[in-house]
């Protein structure tokens, strides 16, 4: 069975859009980050703009996190009209498969916050969006969808088990196409936790979105080998698996998408296991920020529209997650 990627969608501290994601990371410009406060303490972030939003202005979305808004924008984006108008016919079974690692955390905390402060006054319209699949609930409502919709907690390369899931869907004909979306908000706990890890990262949000089927399409997937957990790998060894398992031509044309943050101690196994690549080299989230799980669907976009525009005949996107696995994939002309 041939796969396509034929849909892709994007919210990203850039702005709203594939094309002005793919604009930045074509100039090489940076972005500049704005402060995210607390009392006696302020985190430098890189938040998606207001303005330009790109949100359906749909009464269910009216009350949602910004988790849901960035996903709704970026799956609109990825599906098109003529699929939407196919849902709503009964003409077009669409799956919704989500990813992240954070979930709805800003919304969390104002629940909680009114809790601890007096929980008479606590809001019950918050909490149904404090819970990791609400996003995706909002989803396949918005489109109406009654084909399968998962939702996957993971690390910062979860967004191959996405592809992954959907995939398998496609083969056992429970759905027509899959929308594969991963986003992400900010909030200074998360935001400040990303920063243990070093005081270097750049925390970011925002969502991406890909629109998978079994169909002839400018951008095919070519491999997406199993990824490789950390369970008995260090990150090193198990980006060396990867990069074996993908078995990719070390060719001058062939583009290599990495997932290197710009911090030499967090990239050390992707700089490694790739050292002797011929061919171009892009890292979107030394541009884009650290989005935890959108991140690697930002990557996985960026190669879709090289592929779609020419640069290059194929692409290889790989992602080292932080604490469960290693995953990439092969996208072909």
């Amino acid at each position: 069975m041939i796969l396509s990627i034929t849909g892709t969608g994007a919210v990203s501290p850039a702005g709203w859009g594939v094309r002005a994601m793919m604009d930045l990371l074509e100039s090489g410009k940076t972005l500049t980050t704005s402060p995210l406060e607390r009392p006696l303490h302020a985190t430098p972030v890189l938040r998606v703009p207001l303005e330009n939003s790109t949100t359906p202005k749909i009464p269910r979305l009216r009350r949602t996190s910004p988790i849901s808004k960035f996903a709704a924008a970026a799956a609109m984006e990825a599906l098109g009209g003529h699929r939407l108008a196919a849902i709503a016919a009964g003409e077009l079974r669409v799956g919704v498969i989500f990813t992240l690692i954070n979930g709805c955390v800003s919304y969390s905390n104002r629940f909680f916050t009114e809790v601890l402060a007096d929980p008479k006054i606590a809001s019950p319209i918050l909490f149904p969006e404090t819970v990791f699949n609400a996003p995706s609930s909002h989803l396949s409502a918005m489109i109406g969808s009654t084909a399968p919709n998962d939702t996957l907690i993971a690390d910062g390369a979860g967004f191959f088990t996405g592809i992954d899931l959907a995939a398998e869907w496609l083969l056992r004909s429970e759905v027509d196409g899959c929308l594969i979306v991963a986003s992400e908000e900010i909030d200074w706990l998360s935001a400040e936790a990303l920063c243990h890890y070093s005081p270097r990262f750049i925390p970011s949000e925002g969502a991406g979105a890909i629109y998978l089927e079994a169909a002839e399409g400018t951008v095919r997937l070519q491999n997406l080998p199993t990824p490789i957990s950390f369970s008995g790998n260090s990150r090193l060894t198990a980006a060396l698996k990867i990069r074996a398992a993908l078995a990719v031509e070390n060719h001058p044309s062939h583009l290599l998408i990495d997932g290197r943050v710009g911090i030499p101690a967090q990239d050390e196994p992707e700089t490694l296991t790739w050292q002797d690549w011929l061919g171009p080299r892009l890292s979107p989230r030394i541009s884009l920020g650290e989005a935890m799980g959108a991140s690697a669907a930002w990557q996985v976009i960026a190669a879709v529209e090289a592929i779609r525009s020419g640069q290059a005949p194929q692409a290889t996107v790989t992602a080292v997650g932080g604490n469960q696995q290693a995953a990439g994939c092969l996208l072909a002309r």
